[in-house]
């Protein structure tokens, strides 16, 4: 079972995330998703819509692998190189997730990923039933 909340009392408004989630049952830790297809391959170089898309193609796969999907998700940990992706991410994010409550995330800029042309990375958890 997994609760969200989405804007407690006296906190800011949100844009595609929960303030809070809580939840019961198995974890799932997934590592750093990179924008790479199945051989490696660094995809959409200099196009931050077309690497969202990858990296959230790759959490899929990931999180399919444990039996989870997008709906499963607690949190979400965004690493971006160019603020300017934002607006990108979220237009992934969006597709990734659909409708519904959405997890608890934090956004951090960094200098570099150790993918030399990533332009993100993401890592999650999710909460599997039992």
């Amino acid at each position: 079972m997994i609760e969200h909340f989405e804007r407690p009392d006296g906190l800011g408004p949100v844009n595609g995330y929960s303030h809070g989630v809580a939840g019961t049952g198995r974890l799932l830790a997934v590592s750093g998703q990179l924008p790479v297809d199945g051989t490696g391959t660094l995809v959409g170089i200099d196009d931050g819509l077309a690497q969202a898309r990858q990296v959230f193609a790759n959490l899929t796969r990931a999180l399919g692998a444990a039996g989870a999907t997008a709906s499963d998700l607690i949190r979400l940990t965004y690493f971006l190189t160019d603020l300017a992706d934002l607006a990108a991410v979220r237009t992934a994010r969006d597709e990734f997730l659909g409708v519904g409550p959405r997890p608890a995330s934090s956004l951090v800029q960094v200098a570099g990923l150790v993918l030399p042309g990533a332009r993100i990375e993401v890592d999650a958890l999710a909460m599997l039933d039992g």
